[in-house]
């Protein structure tokens, strides 16, 4: 059965590529993200990555960008994604559109609505009806607006992807899943290809097999790896045999790389982030796959051609090589086969362990070779590679795409191209033009020529049968505008690069005497979500009193993403353990004393990691529960074992100490838990998950990094079921006695009520009483907050704005400027961080004012506000 689109929608997907309008392309994507840049951005953004040589953009579309609260939604200002569409179409640029509804992206629970999570049978990314009824509700907002700019009527629209990278998620009934989006889509008029990415290159488990849904691959494989092309080549072939293209939806941003995937048969080459942006406000996500601690920056930067602040990186120029190179070849590249080499390649350098090749249309190959060799490394100089019995050379760091056996008639010269060893980023009647940053091969006929290194601005040429050959240094290839018959090179003038200014260290600021107003959540026996108290993005204030007469330790369980809790006065080092149980060392305070949580919402998971309660897809966050711990037992002996040749009688043995010559089988451990109140089983030492069930129950996973059951009062039978490792230590329990703490009363600060206060910061007198001016550094004790207000009228304008460091110890800072919440940073003991500078705010330009937020917390030092230094952006 045939995958592609509809006939006659100006989009048409086959074996042989992507046709637009009846013209064969080769695609590249850039991602861009209308809310992650300021709209005032939005046009030069785009023009940025025309100018690239890119010719689409990638642009997910975050259902809780838009849907504010449930059933509030908003699509203006930076929300008015129609026009983020429209200004794409004005820049000459095609658009894939990813409405999700989950998108992961880094961004707040993947796009996925927090309040989601308080309907305990609504279960996301599945085909249930709670879930695709508020899916209905988004579709029927966004897929409108897709439809009427859907290429070639009325806009930029070329693909629309449901869902993304559903491969990586347990979802049930996959094929009903999507269906149920595909059938929304096209009742909304959807008509263009429907596409749904696989991120580990499952195909069925993120399309569903579902007809019309045509799948995508995503790749991120290592850039420096031998074996990237043959398994690209497969999944081609692999597409090919369904009569569809090899669309790479998401991969790395390296060139490098990109050229190797073009040559193993993609059509469509959409590296993921090639133009940053900015995680504005409480957007970033946690738990990003990999460290279960991680925390996403505000800077959503992966190093792309393009900087969260606008700044263009050396792979800029590397994309406009590319294009060239794309451009100039047109169909015959386009409608090439993917293939390998057909005459012998070798090399002396690290290179593919399997080149591939693209049989162009019309004769001959375009065959890539990488040398692997990179900056730093012992690889650096030039290669030799051998092509069909040639030497040619290739630089350290590259991977020319090489042509064989092209007939040149099309260019104008009855001959045939038998090999050139360089990038062709031009040709034109008797004109080849090439770019090169070691001398170029070219064989022609029974003729080999040699060109030497062209130097940046001294092309270099010569005349072979009748042809000019031209080599220029690859920085010039930007600057091409013509090559005359005779090879004489028109360049154009280059541009002075605009000298950095210095930074600026600030040390007066004006601090306000009060605080943002908190809204009261009333009184509740036990902590609530923070969703359910209608917090979403933002913070909340839980607040008790508690007798700890006797008591040493209190239990946390499921709080997340921040928690500051304070115990009798004493404020303990910031929690950040993901729901992960916490024990809390209360032995200082004793008798009856007050207990305060100020937990911060950093983001929901955009990913579904089971490791951590926290960081499930859709869970919630809050205090979660909080108990005294009443007693400890161990409980680490008179297990019964099951299992291997264990026999009836049970043996009764420690857990862990059964000894077996049967290495990795499993065993049973299983003993009774005898409580009078509610309590936690704590297995210590936990290297490999382990499975454990209460009374028969459903088995659950338990693994190191939240080593903990909860139990209620009574008489339990638990069995622990592990693989036999006699090198891994053995494990101990422990049962913790545990009280529930209650009574609590709840404030909560959302962000919409600490951005109204913060742009409260307009120039005041400077007598008022609210306010009061100090000198940087500024000292501050665990739990303790500065509202500051800083004056930047005196600063020179940068194009780029500016790039706002604070520098300090056990301090979280969150900056605001012309009424949006800019993002959050912390000094001191943290969590693991990844994106861009985790260390830096952004102000955009043009943005006024900038009001921080400075909260003390409690660790090794003192809190303290060093220094705040504002750097203008150069990278």
């Amino acid at each position: 059965m045939s995958h592609s689109t509809i006939a006659g929608t100006g989009v048409d997907l086959d074996a042989r590529g992507i046709r637009i309008e009846g013209t064969e392309r080769v695609v590249l994507c850039a991602s861009l993200f209308y809310f992650r840049l300021p709209r005032e951005q939005w046009r030069a953004r785009l023009e940025q990555v025309r100018d690239s040589g890119y010719t689409c953009v990638d642009v997910y579309l975050p259902w809780n960008f838009h849907e504010l609260a449930p059933g509030r939604w908003s699509f203006e200002g930076r929300r008015d994604v129609a026009a983020f569409l429209d200004l794409a179409q004005e820049t000459g640029l095609y658009v894939i559109a990813r409405p999700g509804p989950y998108i992961c992206s880094e961004w707040d629970g993947g796009a996925l609505p927090a309040w989601l999570g308080l309907d305990p049978d609504l279960r996301v990314r599945q085909h249930e009806p709670r879930f695709l009824a508020q899916v209905t509700a988004w579709f029927d907002q966004v897929l409108p607006l897709l439809a009427e700019r859907q290429y070639p009527a009325n806009g930029p629209v070329l693909m629309v992807q449901l869902e993304n990278e559903l491969d990586f998620f347990d979802c049930e009934d996959r094929a009903g899943y999507l269906t149920a989006l595909r059938d929304q889509a096209l009742r909304h008029g959807i008509t263009v290809p429907l596409i749904a990415c696989s991120g580990q290159g499952d195909i069925e488990g993120a399309t569903g097999d579902v007809p019309g849904v045509i799948p995508a691959c995503n790749f991120y494989p290592d850039d420096d790896s031998p074996d990237i092309e043959p398994e690209v080549r497969r999944y081609a072939e692999v597409l090919a045999d369904r009569d569809l293209p090899l669309l790479i939806t998401e991969t790395n941003r390296r060139h490098r790389t990109l050229r190797r995937l073009l040559a193993s048969g993609a059509s469509l080459i959409a590296p993921y982030l090639q133009s940053s942006g900015w995680n504005f406000g409480y957007t970033p996500s946690t738990g990003n796959w990999g460290d279960p601690a991680n925390f996403m920056s505000h800077g959503y930067d992966f190093g792309g051609y393009v900087s969260s602040t606008g700044a263009e990186r050396p792979e800029y120029a590397q994309a406009q090589l590319l294009a060239r190179v794309i451009d100039t070849l047109g169909s015959r590249l386009a409608l090439a086969g993917s293939s390998v080499p057909r005459v012998p390649v070798t090399a002396d350098f690290p290179t593919s362990s399997s080149p591939s090749a693209r049989d162009l249309d019309g004769g001959g190959q375009l065959i890539a070779v990488p040398h692997l060799g990179t900056a730093g490394t012992a690889g650096t100089a030039p290669g030799t590679a051998v092509v069909n019995g040639v030497p040619v050379a290739v630089a350290a760091d590259s991977c020319p795409l090489m042509l064989t056996d092209v007939p040149l008639r099309p260019w104008g010269h009855d001959g045939t191209l038998t090999l050139a060893s360089a990038d062709l980023v031009a040709a034109s009647d008797g004109v080849l033009t090439f770019s090169s940053e070691v001398p170029v091969t070219v064989v022609l006929g029974g003729n080999r020529v040699e060109i030497p290194a062209p130097a940046v601005g001294a092309p270099e040429r010569v005349t072979v049968e009748g042809l000019t050959l031209v080599a220029l240094a690859p920085g010039d290839v930007v600057r091409l505008r013509a090559t005359e018959r005779d090879g004489t090179v028109r360049l154009a003038d280059t541009s002075p690069l605009p000298s950095a200014a210095p930074s600026v260290e600030v040390r007066d600021v004006r601090r306000r005497a009060a605080g943002a107003h908190e809204e009261p959540a009333g009184a509740h026996e036990l902590p609530p979500a923070l969703e359910a108290l209608g917090v979403y993005r933002g913070r909340g204030t839980y607040r008790t009193t508690l007798d700890l007469t006797g008591v040493d330790e209190l239990l946390l369980v499921g709080a997340a993403d921040i928690v500051d809790l304070s115990v009798g006065g004493r404020v303990h080092p910031t929690i950040a353990g993901f729901g992960a149980a916490q024990r809390i060392d209360v032995r200082e305070a004793g008798g009856r004393v007050g207990v305060e949580a100020v937990v911060e919402i950093w983001g929901h998971a955009n990913f579904d990691d089971a490791r951590l309660p926290a960081l499930r897809l859709g869970a919630l966050r809050g205090l979660g529960s909080l108990w005294t711990v009443r007693g400890v037992t161990d409980v680490s002996a008179l297990w019964t074992v099951h299992g291997h040749w264990a026999a009836l009688p049970a043996p009764v043995r420690g857990l862990g100490g059964w000894s077996s010559t049967r290495v990795g089988i499993p065993l049973t451990y299983s003993r009774e838990i005898r409580s009078a109140t509610a309590s936690a089983l704590h297995l210590r030492g936990v290297v490999e998950p382990v499975r454990v069930s209460v009374d028969d129950g459903e088995p659950r996973t338990v693994h190191r990094e939240d080593p903990w059951v909860l139990l209620p009062a009574g008489t339990h039978r638990v069995s622990v079921t592990l693989p036999h490792h006699p090198s891994g230590g053995g494990l101990r329990a422990e049962l913790l006695g545990l009280e529930p703490v209650t009574d609590w009363t709840c404030a909560v600060q959302n962000d919409d009520v600490l951005t109204r206060f913060a742009a409260e910061a307009a120039p005041a007198a400077p007598a008022a009483p609210e306010r009061y001016d100090i000198r940087l550094p500024l000292a501050l004790e665990p739990g303790e907050e500065a509202w500051l207000d800083v004056d930047l009228s005196h600063l020179p304008p940068s194009d780029k704005g500016f790039a706002v460091r604070p520098a300090g110890t056990q301090i979280r800072v969150t900056g605001w400027a012309a009424g949006e919440c800019l993002g959050r940073i912390w000094a001191g003991d943290r969590p693991a961080f990844s994106g861009g500078d985790s260390n830096i705010l952004w102000i955009p330009p043009g943005w006024s004012g900038l009001t921080l937020l400075v909260r003390g917390t409690a660790g090794p030092g003192n809190p303290e506000l060093r220094t705040l230094r504002l750097e203008y952006p150069d990278d």
